[in-house]
């Protein structure tokens, strides 16, 4: 077996991220490189159907630096996915050449791809899962900008809900105002109903959380100073731990809650709605099952995306 070395692309609403990992001649791997760069490529598309010029223009800084990385790592396979706003764009096009042509100097023919609902729970949950000691039939949590994701081992949905469409929807001041919260836990509630409709979380055996809202959570009730991912992966928070940093990042400006250094540029604005979208997960999980903890997860479909490419 020749080692390999392979990155996968995951463009959401909020941020890009980047994974490169090496498959050495044993069959191990190793990580080479992970990064995050919030880009904002969803703002205003879900009140204008229109990709924001700019929002492209920071992606696509974000994806050439991501490019020259995987260049100087020897990276000779790439897959990049996209979220789903970027198919429904008017001017998808433009961002969609954007790709071929930077991921084509990895990979000819290379371009970002939208992947089913269903292909992206399945990778979602190898990833979220990989390290995880505990058995059964866990429910993972994938919370990003546009839409939050519940996935077990036989069920998914995808919820038209996320920590940047609460914000620009429901929750514009800053602070947000108390009736900003009011409505937009009422519309969050609304589309965890929907969750509970189509995945048994009464079932699930353990609840494990990813994504940037997760995270940046999970390093805020461990009081890190700063954000170390080897003390987030794998942590369990409990849920009481959990809504005490949400109640001070909701009554904190976005400019207060940008000061702490846990919190990564252009989280600021939006996490206080991802609290949100998270406190009503934990009530919902507490009516249902008697857990009242989450695992955090560093690892999700960027690790499902290497695990399929080598």
């Amino acid at each position: 077996m020749n080692p390999v070395t392979v990155a996968a692309v995951d463009c959401g609403t909020n941020s890009i991220r980047l994974l490169i990992s090496r498959r050495n001649e044993d069959g191990t791997s190793v990580e080479i490189a992970r990064r995050n760069t919030i880009v904002r490529l969803g703002q205003g598309v879900d009140k204008t159907g229109t990709l924001d010029p700019r929002a492209v223009e920071r992606t696509r800084a974000a994806l050439a630096a991501y490019v020259e990385e995987m260049e100087a790592a020897g990276v000779t396979r790439v897959r990049m996915v996209a979220t789903s706003a970027t198919r429904d764009a008017s001017n998808r096009e433009d961002f969609f050449a954007m790709t071929r042509e930077l991921l084509g100097r990895i990979q000819p023919g290379a371009e970002a791809e939208v992947i089913s609902g269903d292909e992206e729970a399945a990778l979602s949950y190898a990833g979220a899962t990989a390290d995880l000691k505990q058995a059964g039939n866990v429910c993972v949590i994938d919370l990003g900008g546009g839409s939050t994701e519940f996935v077990t081992s036989d069920s998914s949905i995808s919820t038209q809900m996320g920590c940047v469409r609460v914000t620009e929807r429901l929750m514009r001041s800053n602070p947000p105002a108390e009736q900003e919260v009011d409505a937009a836990r009422a519309f969050v509630r609304e589309r965890i109903a929907e969750a509970v409709a189509a995945v048994d979380l009464a079932r699930a055996q353990g609840f494990v959380g990813c994504a940037g809202t997760f995270t940046t959570l999970c390093a805020l009730a461990q009081g890190l100073e700063t954000y170390d991912p080897e003390r987030i992966h794998m942590a369990e928070v409990s849920f009481d731990s959990v809504r005490h940093v949400a109640a001070v990042l909701l009554r904190q400006t976005s400019q207060q809650r940008a000061a702490h250094p846990a919190i990564s540029e252009g989280r600021a604005d939006v996490i206080a709605a991802g609290c949100v979208i998270v406190e009503e997960i934990m009530d919902a999980a507490e009516r249902l099952t008697n857990h009242r903890s989450f695992v955090i997860s560093e690892k999700d479909i960027l690790d499902g995306i290497v695990a399929g490419l080598t």
